[in-house]
């Protein structure tokens, strides 16, 4: 069973780097056609895809947060960080990390496209 725990701060001052993240259990994030995603939802919208990193450690963004965020991984720890620079309030959301076997529709998210997904984590930026 694929299980996968965000952790990370609640709460990060304007401007500064949020950082979050998962330990991924059940399986090697290595793992022959493991997709990594990190998804956001903030107060009152829909899931929202930051990007992904697949298991030969590549990344994709979402073109809109790109210049702002980093994937990476930890295949020792088996943990994947996700790292979004320079927030503001509208970066106020439920991160979730999910693992899916193939690359992830980006567009709408689809819970059921996911074969496991982390419980979430509330971040708030605010000074």
């Amino acid at each position: 069973q694929v299980q996968l725990q965000e952790s990370g701060p609640g709460l990060v001052k304007p401007s500064q780097t949020l950082s979050l993240t998962c330990t991924v259990s059940g399986v090697s994030i290595t793992a022959m056609n493991y997709y990594w995603s990190w998804i956001r939802q903030s107060p009152g919208k829909g899931l929202e895809w930051i990007g992904y990193i697949g298991f030969r450690g590549g990344n994709y963004y979402r073109e809109s947060l790109k210049r702002r965020t980093s994937l990476s991984r930890d295949t020792a720890k088996n943990q994947l960080t996700l790292q979004l620079r320079s927030v503001t309030p509208e970066d106020t959301a439920v991160y979730y990390c999910a693992g899916s076997i193939g690359t992830p529709d980006t567009g709408v998210i689809n819970r059921a496209d996911f074969v496991s997904w982390g419980q979430g984590a509330q971040v708030t930026v605010s000074s």
